[in-house]
């Protein structure tokens, strides 16, 4: 008896390694393709709400989780300057380039829409059981370059009609830098591009949180289905 138990369950684990014994429903009937889509679904409404979070007036500026600070030497300066009560000039670039990255999030919220749309998920089933942000950090693992590179443009416009790029130069040619312009110009638009999708990232994940935990957040059929 015990040799003939000990092979059903060696011919179960067997089975339960292969490829087309994994293509079939689970136990709990979730498929791997009822798992991409939930978490398509998850994705989407997270992206969504997280991108009119920070579309808000003061969504960047008025949050210190998400707040940009000013890179590398232009936060120095500011540090420097503010404890000479110095600073105002830098203060107030720092925030146009927060409200320039909160008028770009209605672009964020396409670009997002987008690349949840077209990912592949070939692992959905290991990220709906694992951890509370796992389907965000496969999506910032999958997008975020990608994100970078299209965001730039748009955050590069709303720096520019921000009057950012106006503050930096006056007060780079104040403490004799002009010659920085160009460099330090560069380095705003990619740290702000990024600290920009550091900040949806931040609250994209959030959101998902809140889908797995909270039943009142799955609002379609299939969130209910995989995240329930």
């Amino acid at each position: 008896m015990k040799n003939h138990l000990d092979r059903r369950v060696f011919v179960a684990a067997l089975l339960a390694a292969t490829p087309a014994f994994a293509q079939r429903p689970l136990l709990d009937g979730l498929t791997q393709g009822d798992a991409s889509r939930g978490i398509k679904d998850a994705l989407s409404l997270a992206s969504m709400n997280a991108t009119n979070r920070l579309a808000q007036p003061n969504g960047f500026w008025g949050n210190p989780q998400v707040r940009i600070p000013l890179p590398g030497l232009l936060g120095q300066s500011q540090r420097t300057l503010g404890r000479m009560g110095m600073s105002a000039p830098l203060d107030q670039l720092q925030e146009n380039l927060n409200h320039a990255a909160e008028s770009v999030m209605p672009q964020a919220a396409g670009l997002f829409n987008t690349a949840v749309r077209n990912i592949t998920i070939a692992d959905a089933i290991d990220i709906v059981r694992g951890g509370d942000d796992s389907a965000t950090r496969y999506l910032r693992g999958s997008t975020e370059r990608r994100l970078t590179t299209l965001l730039k443009p748009p955050m590069t416009r709303a720096l520019t009609d921000s009057g950012a790029f106006t503050i930096m130069r006056s007060a780079l040619r104040q403490v004799g830098l002009s010659s920085m312009t160009t460099d330090l110009r560069r380095e705003v638009i990619d740290f702000s591009t990024t600290k920009a999708l550091d900040g949806c990232f931040h609250y994209i994940a959030e959101e998902e949180r809140a889908i797995r935990r909270d039943p009142w957040r799955r609002t379609t059929d299939i969130l209910r289905r995989v995240f329930g």
